[in-house]
This record gives C-alpha cells, sequence and structure tokens, in this order.
C-alpha cells in the first residue's frame, strides 16, 4: 500500500498520531498508539524518550472531539508531561493553558507548547516502561504474525 492510499484510510485522529509519532523520533522519542495504561484509559499516542521520560499525547480532531473527552485529566499521573495534538485549523484556545500542545498533520507534529513537568515515582516509570515494551513488542509480532496473535 502506497503512503497515499495508506494515509486515505486513516481517520483523522489516527493521521493526527501518525504524525506526531513521526515528530517524536525527531526528538530522539519513540512511540506506541493506543497503549492502555490502566483499566478504562486509552491513550492516544505514549511517547517513551532516551532517559526514559513519559508523554501522552491525545489527538483530537475538532472542536466535538475535544469535547466529549472526560477523562484527559485521568492520564496526568500516568505520564511526565501531557500534550495536545490538533490541526492547524483546531482552536487551540478552548485547550488548558497548562497542558502541552502539537500541531500536527498526517506528516509531522510541531511542539507550540511544552506541558509541564510532574515527574513520575521510580514505581510507576517502571510500571509504564514494561506496560510500553510489551505493547510495542506485541504490536510488532501481530505486524509479522498477524493470524497467531490475534488469536489471543
Amino acid at each position: 500500500m502506497n503512503d497515499t492510499a495508506l494515509q486515505s484510510s486513516l481517520l483523522p485522529g489516527q493521521q493526527l498520531a501518525r504524525g506526531v509519532s513521526r515528530a517524536l523520533r525527531s526528538h530522539d522519542f519513540v512511540a506506541v498508539e493506543e497503549l492502555v495504561p490502566t483499566s478504562g484509559l486509552r491513550v492516544d499516542v505514549m511517547g517513551l524518550g532516551p532517559k526514559g521520560e513519559i508523554w501522552i499525547i491525545e489527538c483530537k480532531s475538532s472542536r466535538a472531539d475535544f469535547a466529549s473527552d472526560k477523562k484527559w485529566q485521568g492520564y496526568l499521573e500516568w505520564c511526565d508531561r501531557f500534550f495536545w495534538a490538533v490541526d492547524s485549523d483546531f482552536p487551540t484556545e478552548l485547550l488548558p493553558s497548562e497542558t502541552g500542545l502539537m500541531i500536527a498533520d498526517p506528516y509531522d507534529a510541531e511542539i507550540i507548547r511544552m506541558g509541564a513537568e510532574s515527574r513520575l515515582t521510580a514505581p510507576r516509570r517502571k510500571v509504564m516502561v514494561q506496560k510500553f515494551a510489551r505493547h510495542a513488542a506485541i504490536r510488532a509480532q501481530a505486524a509479522r504474525d498477524p493470524g497467531f496473535i490475534s488469536a489471543f
């Protein structure tokens, strides 16, 4: 599948997540999408930095998408920094000023505002790095052998 076909098959939030994940690599972070830090929460993008820092990025494709998100504050205890990723047409004045902001498209993202840092405790960081590693490994194995992984 070529890049244009792949992009057109993605929902708007997935297109933002793709650009965010690409941008994180330029900051020496690796990223996974749709990670569950705890029951009832699923983050759009989680980034893991070279020193073990954890960033959570929530992708919002519209005002309605943002207004319907009632769980985002629950993500704060699972990361060192929290960001919103929106496209260039999003009304950014709706987003809380103490959170980070990225302007994204399917190909890249730019950090406009760094989220406030709130360092995870060592035990919570260990849990999150393990969840990240397992999630990434499952995704990699599913890409290589989709029939096997989906059976579990």
